[in-house]
């Protein structure tokens, strides 16, 4: 981040982890309101130079997770710290680490300007970030509009923007495309790649998937509170061939790959079939004497993966 802002960076907080450690880890985080478990023994880590995206149906426990990273929520159980310490434990906080939580609130008649002074006054950070930040997130031309008048998208690149004042390390997003059009989150995406390249580590939720898949270079993905699979969007949708299939006989076709003891599900008129090949499908189907109307591989996207790591939840 410290290139990305021509060397107008603030001054450095006193964190002591050892150089190449995560720069955020959870450790058997659990939180439970009254009857209700939230998040179950869920563990992870975020590495700096790094996108990780945070992934999880609706109610999976994303944002009581980043709250209790964020020390805005108390664990029931466990612990997580970011750049080695508690939040709460870190010298200067706003230059260590950086938050948009998923709903932002803005005083309606104080302009976008006088917004970020007001944080950068609290932070004890120096005035002149203020411009810095605004020109980072293409918010200058309406810094002096008042904030109650900004669209969902500007409000989002406000938040951003107090996000940045401290120059910080880490990134902790919630749902931050919320609000922007193409144009805004294909600026997103970049902008965040670029900061990780810097070194800087970016946590971040959202529900576009495919947007997801070509910002993110690891996944945590999680369902009802607890820790589904940890790894790179290549690990999570590689090494897993599938093929779409079909037939004029689409019951024949269904008992012929069951019976080879192939891994199928519907798929409109055919099958998606996991773990084989197009040419072994095709080679089953030949065999009993099923005509193929359709056959061709297909590549796992994230979406697939998500879905098929969270099937069956209780929503």
């Amino acid at each position: 981040m410290r290139t990305i802002t021509d060397g107008m960076s603030a001054p450095a907080a006193d964190h002591t982890e050892p150089i190449g450690s995560p720069a955020v880890v959870a450790r058997g985080l659990t939180k439970r309101f009254g009857s209700v478990e939230a998040v179950r023994d869920l563990s992870f880590e975020v590495r700096p130079g790094q996108v990780t995206g945070f992934l999880g149906p609706n109610g999976a426990g994303k944002s009581t997770t980043m709250r209790m990273v964020l020390g805005l929520v108390r664990p029931t159980e466990g612990s997580a710290s970011v750049l080695g310490l508690p939040y709460a434990s870190l010298d200067r906080p706003a230059t260590a680490v950086g938050a948009v939580l998923e709903v932002q609130s803005f005083h309606p008649l104080r302009s976008g300007r006088n917004h970020l002074r007001v944080l950068a006054a609290t932070s004890g950070l120096p005035d002149e970030r203020v411009d810095d930040v605004l020109d980072l997130v293409d918010l200058a031309a309406a810094a002096d509009r008042k904030a109650g008048g900004y669209s969902l998208g500007m409000r989002q690149r406000l938040g951003l923007a107090g996000a940045l004042l401290g120059d910080p390390r880490v990134l902790i997003l919630d749902e931050p495309a919320n609000g922007l059009d193409p144009q805004g989150i294909r600026w997103l995406r970049e902008f965040l790649r670029g900061f990780a390249v810097q070194g800087n580590a970016v946590f971040v939720s959202s529900h576009l998937l495919s947007e997801m898949a070509q910002m993110a270079d690891e996944v945590v993905v999680i369902d009802r509170g607890r820790l589904v699979r940890q790894g790179s969007i290549v690990g999570l949708t590689g090494g897993r061939p599938s093929v779409r299939v079909a037939s004029p006989d689409h019951e024949a076709l269904g008992r012929a790959l069951t019976a080879a003891g192939l891994q199928l599900q519907p798929d409109d008129d055919g099958y998606l079939v996991t773990g084989s090949d197009a040419h072994r499908v095709g080679e089953i189907a030949l065999s009993a004497g099923v005509s193929i109307s359709e056959l061709a591989s297909k590549e796992t996207s994230l979406e697939d993966a998500f879905l098929e790591l969270t099937e069956g939840a209780e929503r």
